[in-house]
């Protein structure tokens, strides 16, 4: 386990006294641990986190392309209902939940971060659902088989760095040739392969200022073709 702070009181522990039950804004049916201005995470410098032995918290808040996911799959359920769903990158588990919520069988939230890991039970537990979890690396090895038979995979906005965008581009073009279905939501990111991409839906997402370069951030929710 990484030293610090986290360390000494617990993985759940720390993620529940470093952020506090909010409605998300795109998803107000979702409630979520998140960290805002009355928390100390927020707070915390780059450098602080990094002593603490803390991976970057994206677990912590509720990103915009992850918003407008959690937003499509819950007015068009019939994207997920009955079926076994892949939450990829799965942060606070936000996807999962919206899945979970619109009638999907079975949901697992893939992460390899154990922060990241005790915010999704922590949620699941907070909405009333189940979700599986995996901390494998998923996309080390894009084709081999995935720790659940699923229907479809969710991506929550993950083409932020280019290194990641092509371990994910990757994957997700394995899965499609596997025969799953593959939707991303994205706030228009740098690394997103829109040429790749079939538009779904466009969503304006209220966003945190200190985290995004606007209050409201235009985000798309694409299918993979």
């Amino acid at each position: 386990m990484p030293a610090g702070e986290a360390d000494a009181c617990g993985y759940a522990t720390f993620v529940a006294a470093n952020t506090r039950p909010n409605p998300v804004p795109l998803c107000p049916e979702i409630t979520l641990y998140v960290a805002d201005q009355a928390v100390p995470l927020w707070l915390r410098t780059a450098e602080e986190i990094d002593d603490m032995g803390l991976p970057p918290p994206f677990w912590a808040f509720a990103w915009a392309g992850g918003q407008a996911l959690a937003r499509f799959v819950l007015d068009q359920p019939q994207w997920v209902r009955g079926k076994r769903v892949l939450d990829l990158g799965a942060g606070s588990g936000l996807v999962g939940i919206a899945a979970r919520l619109s009638g999907a069988a079975a949901v697992i939230c893939a992460d390899p971060d154990p922060w990241a890991q005790a915010a999704i039970e922590l949620n699941a537990e907070l909405n009333g659902v189940r979700l599986d979890l995996t901390g494998a690396d998923l996309l080390a090895r894009p084709e081999d088989p995935l720790p659940l038979e699923c229907d479809i995979v969710l991506v929550g906005d993950l083409f932020y760095e280019q290194p990641l965008a092509g371990h994910v581009l990757a994957f997700l073009t394995a899965q499609r040739a596997a025969g799953l279905l593959a939707l991303i939501g994205d706030p228009g990111r740098s690394y997103l392969p829109k040429d790749r991409l079939v538009r779904m839906a466009e969503y304006g997402v209220p966003a945190a200022g200190e985290l995004e370069d606007a209050d409201i951030k235009r985000t798309a929710v694409w299918r993979l073709g």
